[in-house]
Parts: structure tokens; sequence; C-alpha cells
């Protein structure tokens, strides 16, 4: 569940960050309030699940193994390499969603065989399409867009899955 309140924050950052013109006014507001509350969400879900006894022997399962070390190292180097080269090239200040929403796709779908959870593959797979397709969007006319799709539409995603499974695990 820790996992899960990790993305629902996230998910609410890109929301928030990233929902702007050119959506009017109202719909800016809606998605980020839509967001927050999600967020919240997230956060009592994982507060009934704390409160759920583990079963007796049940250890749990340690996410930060050195594999997972391994690869937020790698993320954090993508992340913050390539939005250096993104800028030391010229490219519109949007390409930074697109390379952020790209990278953190990735590091889920290299997490899942580590984790040997198949399920965080499936978001990882939607951020890294979304954040790929911000990348094309940002040389066309609709680079406006970019945060968007790349920003908005991730973090609704990350609230989604986070929702998704926080629920199933309370459920379970």
């Amino acid at each position: 569940m820790t996992g899960l309140l990790i993305g629902a924050v996230f998910g609410a950052v890109f929301v928030v960050v990233n929902a702007q013109s050119p959506l009017n006014a109202v719909a800016v507001n809606v998605l980020r309030v839509a967001a927050c509350l999600a967020a919240v969400g997230v956060l009592a879900l994982w507060f009934a699940a704390v409160r759920k006894e583990r079963p007796a022997g049940e250890t749990g399962r340690n996410m930060f193994s050195p594999g997972y070390l391994a690869v937020v190292a790698a993320e954090v180097v993508l992340l913050f390499g390539g939005l250096r080269l993104l800028a030391a090239w010229g490219g519109p200040e949007q390409l930074n969603v697109a390379w952020v929403s790209l990278v953190v796709g990735v590091h889920f779908v290299a997490l899942a065989p580590i984790w040997k959870d198949w399920g965080i593959a499936v978001p990882g797979v939607v951020l890294s399409v979304l954040g790929g397709a911000g990348l094309a969007l940002a040389f066309t006319a609709a680079v406006a867009w970019v945060p968007i799709v790349s920003g908005v539409l991730s973090g609704a995603v990350l609230l989604a899955g986070s929702l998704t499974f926080g629920w199933r695990t309370v459920q379970g």
C-alpha cells in the first residue's frame, strides 16, 4: 500500500501542476479537485489497510530490495540527465513533462519482474505511451497539449491505478 500511496501523491501532483491552458478554468479546477480527492481516497485506503491485521507469519514484500534501488538509481539518472539534455537541445519546455512520464512509466515496467507483480506493468506501459505521445506532440502545433496528454492523463492513470489496487487490497 505504501507504493500505491506514493503513486497517488505523484499522480495528484502530475494533475495539479499540468492541468492548465488550453483547458478552460472550470475543467482545470475540476481536474485538480478530483485529483486531490482521489489522493485522499488512497490515503484513507492506506489507513484501512494498515488497521487490518496481517496473518501470522506473513512478512510482506521488501519493496526496497537491491533491484528496486538499482531501478530507482537508473530512473534518477535518466530523469535528471534527460532533462538537462532536453534543455541543452533547446526544445520546448513541454518536453519535460513528457520525458518524466516516459521515464516513470519505464520504471514501473522495470519493477514488475523485480517485485513479481505484473499489475504495475500496465500503468507503466500506459505512462510510457503517454510520455512518448507527448514527446511527439512537442514538435507539432499541438505542443500546448503536451502537459495534458503526458501530465494530466498520466496523473489520472496513477490515481486510478492506486485507487483500484488499494480498494482490492482492502477488500481482499
